[in-house]
């Protein structure tokens, strides 16, 4: 097998790369840097620069599937500029990816699109399923809404699509595990306002796994891409703080105070969110780590 790979040197991305040779699966990869362009008998680099319709057509060689992660990031100041950035580094992106494989008929035969659970409602009650309806009426919803649907259009062409929404993941190279260590190395961890909010996380390892059992699988849908155990902000400080060593006490800080650095972006750390992952455990997915405390030991014990 040998898959596609947009977004292959960010964090989920990287990790995939990893896992797919492992699984002895041979990836091409596209990057808008020609300094990241790499050639191995495994993995392989090539030059795409979708804002100027430019790809090269050699990365489609061999190529049944594709693993769709392009995106900027979210955790930038939401500036309009930034807002744009966000937007149509997604959309753009899989549009000209479409163009490009019905102009030269292609035969790509599935889609694996990254998405986000930021799209569900923000609720301290209900846990959502992939049958949710309703999405949250936020920047981020928008976004969501709209790199997936970009992502449905493939099946217009002929391309099995499946979508992963993507909780929080937990890595030492970047994101919230790496965000709320670093008070920690000055004695105390940070709960976002009530820390009563949930958060639905998961494991590097875990979703990169899922992407290539979905991937191997040939399911089609939306799958969530979250661990089974959700958890309350305050607890997930909790649990990490007492794993770090350097970590003494914890403390509230009030959500004021996120919203006047932060502005509108500061949703992303008190929007509460109870995922559930029973769809993709009963296509026979199991997880690696689906407790909290068994993670962080395993990224920083």
């Amino acid at each position: 097998m040998k898959v596609l790979i947009t977004g292959a040197t960010g964090l989920i991305g990287s990790q995939i790369v990893k896992d797919c040779i492992k699984s002895n699966i041979s990836v091409n990869f596209l990057t808008t840097s020609k300094k990241k362009i790499t050639r191995s008998e495994m993995v392989n680099g090539f030059y795409w620069n979708p804002k100027n319709k430019i790809i090269d057509l050699d990365c489609f060689k061999g190529v049944d599937s594709i693993i769709a992660l392009s995106g900027s990031s979210i955790s930038k100041l939401w500036t309009k500029a930034n807002k744009r950035k966000i937007i149509n580094s997604r959309v753009e992106s899989l549009e000209f990816l479409k163009e490009s494989i019905k102009e030269k008929n292609i035969p790509i035969k599935r889609l694996v699109s990254a998405s986000g659970v930021s799209l569900y409602p923000d609720s301290l009650e209900e846990e959502f399923s992939e049958n949710q309806t309703n999405s949250d009426d936020s920047f981020l919803a928008e976004v969501i809404n709209r790199w997936e649907n970009a992502a449905k259009s493939f099946k217009t062409i002929g391309v099995d699509v499946a979508i992963i929404r993507i909780g929080l993941v937990l890595s030492l190279e970047s994101g919230v595990l790496k965000e709320t260590i670093k008070p920690m190395n000055f004695g105390f961890g940070v709960i976002f306002g009530s820390g009563n909010q949930y958060q639905s996380w998961i494991h590097i390892e875990d979703i990169s796994k899922l992407f290539i059992f979905i991937l191997e699988k040939k399911l089609k849908g939306i799958y969530n891409g979250v661990s089974p155990n959700f958890i309350k902000n305050s607890e997930f400080t909790k649990i990490i703080s007492s794993v770090h060593s350097k970590a003494i006490f914890n403390i509230k800080i009030p959500r004021i105070f996120f919203s006047a650095i932060f502005g509108e972006m500061h949703v992303l750390l008190f929007k509460s969110h109870k995922i559930s992952s029973r769809k993709i455990q009963d296509e026979g997915f199991s997880f690696k780590f689906d407790n909290l405390k068994d993670a962080v030991e395993n990224l920083i014990g």
